[in-house]
This record gives structure tokens, C-alpha cells and sequence, in this order.
């Protein structure tokens, strides 16, 4: 199958990532009150924050996002589930630099994931409070530049399923497409 290719300049990719890092960050607190010891997620995101801010795409930033990762994977194992959200949202934070530039709509996940993992993380860390949720997404959605906006714009809409946060980054994705 032939995928369409999407023009994507390094200062938007430096956007689309400044904008996962400042949906991901919040969600820290929630990782570091669990787990004060684990910087994992924390240098995913200074990493993430690193290229945003002008540095190189580095090994750094899938290093950080490998090990971020696997914090992810310990607090689940765990059953620590809000500051397992927390953690992805620092991955996604990390993969955003990574954003293809291919039509699918998985790429989506890399401009809108970490907003969707954080407000999955202050949903969960409120007792499984959908209003929690969505308030994030409200939030996410007014840090949104104009440039993200755009970017988003050419790739197709959000993939279904991935359970709530699915839900969460396609309320996301269908709010910021209108």
C-alpha cells in the first residue's frame, strides 16, 4: 500500500514536540509522587524539551523514551496506574519527535498521545473521574499553537480503539479539527 507523503519542517516537528511536552509535564507530578526516586519519565521529556527548544534529534530522546518505558511497564506491574499514564505521557512526549511524515492515522498519536495519557493519569489519580479526564483534554486543547493545529490537519483523524485513552485523544483530535 502506498502511504501519501506530508510535508513536516523540523520547526514543526520542534512544535508539535513543545506541545507534547507541555501536555506530558503535569502529569509528572502524579509519576514522582509515586515514584520520587524514578527520574525515567522526568529526562524523557527534558529530552523531548531539549529538541523543542533547538538542540539536535538525539539518541538521547529514544534512550529517555526506551526508559520511560519500561517505568511505564514496572508501574503497571505494579498496579500503579495513574503514574503508568504518567509515564506513557512521557514517552509519547519523546515520540513526538518522531512524528512521520506519513498519512496514518497512528501518527496521530505521536501529536495528541501525551496530552491523551496525562488526562487518563489525572483521571485515574481522581478515582476514575471521566470529568477529571476531559478537563484535561480542555486543557490540552487551549495550549494547542495554531502550527499543531496545522500539522494535525494532514494527517486522516484519530485511530479508534486504544480504550479511554482512545476516547480521550479523539475528543482531542475531533475538538482541535473544528
Amino acid at each position: 500500500m502506498h502511504m501519501t507523503a506530508i510535508e513536516l519542517s523540523v520547526e514543526e516537528l520542534r512544535e508539535v514536540t513543545r506541545y507534547s511536552v507541555a501536555c506530558a509535564e503535569p502529569a509528572m507530578a502524579i509519576f514522582e509522587r509515586v515514584r520520587p526516586d524514578d527520574q525515567r519519565p522526568r529526562s524523557a521529556i527534558d529530552a523531548a524539551r531539549a529538541f523543542a527548544e533547538g538542540a539536535k534529534r538525539s539518541k538521547a530522546i529514544r534512550d529517555g523514551a526506551w526508559a520511560a518505558q519500561r517505568a511505564y511497564q514496572e508501574t503497571r506491574d505494579a498496579g500503579q496506574d495513574a503514574a503508568g499514564d504518567a509515564a506513557r505521557a512521557a514517552v509519547a512526549a519523546a515520540g513526538a519527535a518522531y512524528l512521520h511524515p506519513l498519512a496514518k492515522a497512528t501518527q496521530v498519536l505521536h501529536i495528541l498521545g501525551a496530552a491523551g495519557h496525562a488526562a487518563r493519569a489525572f483521571e485515574l489519580d481522581a478515582g476514575d473521574d471521566h470529568t477529571v479526564g476531559a478537563a484535561y483534554i480542555e486543557k490540552a486543547l487551549a495550549l494547542a499553537s495554531p502550527v499543531v493545529v496545522r500539522v494535525l490537519l494532514r494527517y486522516p483523524d484519530a485511530p479508534s480503539g486504544r480504550g479511554r485513552v482512545g476516547d480521550l485523544v479523539r475528543s482531542l483530535d475531533a475538538s482541535l479539527r473544528r
